[in-house]
């Protein structure tokens, strides 16, 4: 008993030393000090700003705001509004007649025929412009290969020219007389005379194709290049390690670890190539004898060509193209879906 109080005593009579924090305690005290805030000080805070420092966004994002609105979605809302008139663009009343110009664009055997030309052109563009690429890219994507920056850039060149330029100076390099593409044929003798490629409706089209494929081929190999970039340097040695030549390489592990990316920049490409209008109109015209007229030049022709323009059949002929690119975004949606599904994206 005398042992515990003894104890005590020395337990109670030793003395306190002062608390020494370490620099690092110190600093983790203060930044947790000046981490933890109470919600009111950010309302306030939020409070105190300004208005003026908003505003200024406001005032720059203005011109683009106005200009979208403008000539993007005014259009879309009118095309739909003009969808069920009976309007030529120059008078000012305008004639309700409901489905009637839905009926007549869909008994028309020509805008039928655009939506065949526009789906030809595709199957076709397509699968050629997707191939190719890859085929190039893996090329490219080679760190052997010398100057493979400069042929990156080379393929991707054409792709910043204006596209209504490239329509207009193909003219001149396939024209029948003296283009350079029928001179070239008629020196090597493979022609007797000049061809007409963007005369003749058996090749003006898939002369087109071929031109868009080269307008637009440096894009889908820029997305080849960057989905090969996804693939680390250690697969290849490894693969390189077990013997694996170049064909098994890339039936083994190039295809299928870009198989999510496939369904991607397919449908990416199937969706551009829908956009072909300035392209095809200043190449062909449609024509010859519309061979060429794809749902776009179709549309364009009944708006703005044709002698009494008439803006409800072509708005109801837009509505209803416009509702297949809905349906092709629709399927690029679960494309994406099922490429996440795979395990390639995320």
């Amino acid at each position: 008993m005398i042992g515990r109080q003894f104890t005590h005593q020395l337990v109670v009579a030793q003395p306190r030393w002062p608390r020494i924090r370490s620099p690092s305690m110190t600093a983790v005290v203060e930044r947790s000090d000046t981490v933890v805030a109470h919600p009111d000080d950010d309302r306030s805070r939020r409070k105190r700003r300004p208005i003026w420092s908003t505003v200024w966004v406001w005032i720059f994002l203005a011109p683009t705001i106005v200009l979208y609105g403008v000539y993007t979605v005014y259009p879309i809302f009118a095309s739909y509004w003009f969808s069920f008139v009976e309007w030529n663009g120059f008078e000012e009343s305008k004639t309700w007649v409901g489905l009637r110009n839905y009926r007549e664009v869909l008994a028309d055997p020509l805008f039928w025929n655009s939506f065949k030309v526009t789906a030809l052109f595709t199957v076709v563009a397509v699968p050629v412009k997707v191939v190719l690429s890859l085929l190039v890219a893996l090329l490219l994507n080679s760190p052997k290969l010398p100057l493979r920056n400069l042929f990156r850039t080379a393929f991707f060149l054409p792709v910043v020219t204006t596209t209504a330029i490239v329509g207009v100076v193909m003219q001149f390099v396939f024209d029948p007389a003296d283009g350079p593409v029928n001179r070239l044929l008629l020196q090597l003798g493979l022609v007797d005379e000049g061809v007409s490629f963007l005369g003749h409706s058996s090749s003006a089209l898939w002369t087109v194709v071929a031109v868009y494929v080269w307008k637009w081929f440096g894009v889908t190999l820029i997305y080849w290049l960057a989905a090969l970039q996804t693939i680390p340097d250690d697969v290849y040695e490894a693969a390189q390690i077990d013997g694996a030549g170049p064909s098994a390489m890339v039936r083994h592990i190039i295809a299928p670890l870009l198989k999510p990316f496939t369904i991607i920049i397919t449908l990416l490409t199937l969706e551009a190539t829908l956009k072909v209008f300035d392209l095809m109109l200043t190449m062909t015209n449609g024509g010859p004898s519309f061979s060429t007229e794809v749902v776009e030049i179709y549309i364009y022709r009944w708006a703005f060509a044709a002698t009494v323009p008439q803006l409800g059949f072509a708005s109801a002929a837009a509505v209803l193209f416009g509702l297949f690119v809905c349906l092709l975004g629709l399927l690029q949606l679960v494309g994406i879906r099922a490429a996440r599904k795979s395990g390639g994206m995320r």
